[in-house]
C-alpha cells in the first residue's frame, strides 16, 4: 500500500510564555508621586495665613472672652493673671441683675422691629429700581450713602436731627402743629430713636442684596405670567419673593447678627439711657465691662457670651433649613 505524504502544517502554534516582571518605573513616573505632596504643600501654604488671621482675630478672642465669663477679673487679677476660677457664677448674677430682663427686651424688640422694617424697606427699594427707568442707577448709588458713611457719622447726625431743642424733625413737626417730641431724652422714646437711626443705617445693605438676587430671576418667567393675565401683585408674590428665599435668608441672617451687636449707634445717641431705657445686651456689657470706675469683667464677658450663642443659634438654624431645601 502506498502511503501518501501529508504536506507538513505551517499553521504555527502559540506556546504560552511566562510574563517577564515588570521593568522599573522610569524616572518621570517617580517624578510625578512627588508632585501630589508639593501640591499639598502649596496649598497649606496659601491657607497658613487665612488660618492665623481666624486663630488671632476670632479664636483667641472667644477664648479670652470664655474665660473672663468663668472667672472673677479684678483690673490686678487682669493685668497679672491669677484670677480665681468662679465657674457659672457670672452667669448666674447677671440672670438675678434687675437689669437682665429689660435688656433682654430691648434687644428683642430692637433686633425684630429694625430685620423687618430693613428687609421691607430694603426689598421695596430693590423691586423699584430693578424696573430699570431712567437715573434708576445714580438714585441706587445715592441710597447707599448711609451704608458708607461712619457709624459714628450717622449716629452723630441723628443726634443733631433728633434733639429736642434744635433737631430738624421737631421743626418739621412744629409745622403741622405737633409738639416737640424728646426723642432721646424721654424713655418712651429712645428706644424708638435708636431703632429709626439703625433702620435708616441697614436699609442700604438689604437693598444691594435683594436688588442682585432680583437680577438672577429669569425675566422668560414674568412675561410668561404676564400673558397668563397675572397682575403686579401676582407676579410678586408667585415669583419674585418665592425665587428670593435663598437670597432672603442670609440677607436676614447677616441682618440678625449684625443687630444683634450693634452698640455705637446706640451709645453715641442715648448711651442706654436715659434710665436705661435703650440699653441692650451689647450696651449693657461695655457698662459692666468698662462703664464703671470698679469695672465688672466677668459679668460683662458673660453678657457678650450671650450674644455670641444667640447669633450660632441663628446661624445653625440658617444651615439646617438650607439642607432641608437641598436635600428636598
Amino acid at each position: 500500500m502506498k502511503q501518501t505524504a501529508h504536506p507538513p502544517d505551517h499553521r504555527t502554534v502559540r506556546t504560552p510564555t511566562r510574563t517577564a516582571a515588570a521593568p522599573a518605573p522610569p524616572p518621570a513616573r517617580a517624578a510625578t508621586r512627588h508632585r501630589p505632596a508639593s501640591q499639598q504643600w502649596a496649598a497649606w501654604a496659601f491657607l497658613t495665613p487665612v488660618t492665623l488671621y481666624l486663630v488671632l482675630f476670632y479664636a483667641y478672642p472667644l477664648y479670652r472672652n470664655l474665660d473672663l465669663s468663668l472667672r472673677d477679673y479684678t483690673v490686678r487679677s487682669f493685668v497679672q493673671g491669677n484670677a480665681p476660677f468662679t465657674g457659672l457664677d457670672n452667669y448666674g448674677k447677671i440672670l438675678d441683675d434687675p437689669a437682665f430682663a429689660p435688656a433682654l427686651l430691648h434687644t428683642v424688640v430692637f433686633t425684630a422691629v429694625c430685620l423687618v422694617f430693613q428687609y421691607a424697606i430694603g426689598l421695596a427699594l430693590a423691586v423699584f429700581f430693578h424696573q430699570h427707568f431712567r437715573l434708576s442707577a445714580t438714585l441706587r448709588a445715592l441710597f447707599l450713602v448711609p451704608w458708607l458713611l461712619p457709624l459714628i457719622v450717622s449716629a452723630s447726625t441723628w443726634s443733631w436731627m433728633l434733639n429736642s431743642d434744635s433737631g430738624i424733625v421737631n421743626a418739621l413737626l412744629s409745622t403741622v402743629g405737633v409738639g416737640p417730641v424728646n426723642w432721646l431724652t424721654s424713655p418712651s422714646w429712645s428706644l424708638t430713636s435708636v431703632i429709626i437711626a439703625n433702620i435708616w443705617i441697614g436699609v442700604p445693605f438689604n437693598l444691594v442684596v435683594l436688588h442682585s438676587g432680583l437680577q438672577s430671576i429669569p425675566t422668560s418667567l414674568y412675561e410668561a405670567a404676564a400673558l397668563d393675565g397675572a397682575n403686579a401683585w401676582q407676579r410678586f408674590w408667585r415669583i419674585t419673593f418665592p425665587l428670593l428665599r435663598p437670597v432672603s435668608a442670609i440677607t436676614l441672617l447677616l441682618g440678625l447678627v449684625y443687630t444683634l451687636k450693634v452698640f455705637d449707634i446706640i451709645w453715641i445717641m442715648t448711651k442706654g439711657g436715659p434710665a436705661d431705657s435703650s440699653t441692650t445686651f451689647a450696651t449693657w456689657s461695655y457698662q459692666l465691662g468698662f462703664g464703671n470706675l470698679l469695672p465688672a469683667f466677668g459679668p460683662g464677658a458673660a453678657v457678650g457670651n450671650l450674644l455670641v450663642v444667640a447669633a450660632l443659634v441663628f446661624g445653625l438654624v440658617y444651615i439646617r433649613v438650607q439642607r432641608k431645601q437641598a436635600l428636598s
